[in-house]
């Protein structure tokens, strides 16, 4: 459920957060209802708190992929919760970048595309990595609600098999299980990350 909600939302969210930074106002592709726009839905979905947002997609989710349970409806739902987490991360990482750098390369004649695809976005890559990995996590912690809508995972084991049935073992199980995975994905990230800085 994680690997491909944040191979589906990684993407979008990348094009999000690029389009939320350059069509600002002063950016490079400045286009004010296009920013208000994306932002608007930005702010729309962001702070809903997903298991509210997984039962609101329900319906939604129905028409798009056929069912409103199991692993399907929650992957629709982390999409959704993730791809404007994604776009506004982005954003952040993005507005950091010193405005000299792209007004050099515009100098130089580079275009507009050539600009954001060797310039903005080489010059963010090591903080988008630890943003990634913050949206990672999430999608973990996330996957862990998939047991209320019938489907599998972790946080399934751990209250079907564990909690319900009075099987605290299992519970702990799954509990540690979810802390290594955390543990290594942040090393992972945060190594990543330094790697990049230092080039």
């Amino acid at each position: 459920m994680v690997a491909v909600t944040f191979a589906i939302s990684g993407g979008i969210g990348l094009v999000l957060g690029v389009l939320l930074y350059t069509t600002r106002s002063g950016g490079l592709l400045a286009n004010r209802p296009t920013f208000w726009t994306i932002n608007f839905l930005v702010n729309l979905i962001r702070p809903i708190p997903f298991i509210i947002l997984l039962a609101a997609l329900q319906p939604l989710a129905l028409e798009v992929i056929g069912t409103g349970i199991g692993n399907e409806a929650v992957i629709h739902a982390m999409v959704w919760a993730a791809t404007f987490s994604i776009a506004r991360i982005v954003e952040q990482n993005l507005v950091g970048i010193d405005p000299g750098v792209v007004e050099a390369a515009r100098a130089m004649g580079a275009s507009r595309l050539r600009i954001i695809a060797t310039v903005i976005l080489p010059e963010a890559f090591g903080p988008l990595i630890l943003g990634f990995t913050f949206v990672i996590i999430a999608l973990i912690d996330y996957s862990a609600l998939a047991g209320i809508v019938g489907g599998g995972g972790l946080g399934n084991l751990a209250i079907v098999e564990g909690y319900q049935r009075f099987r605290h073992e299992v519970t702990w199980l799954a509990v540690a299980v979810v802390v290594v995975m955390v543990q290594l994905l942040q090393m992972g990230g945060n190594l990543l990350a330094r790697k990049v800085l230092r080039r």
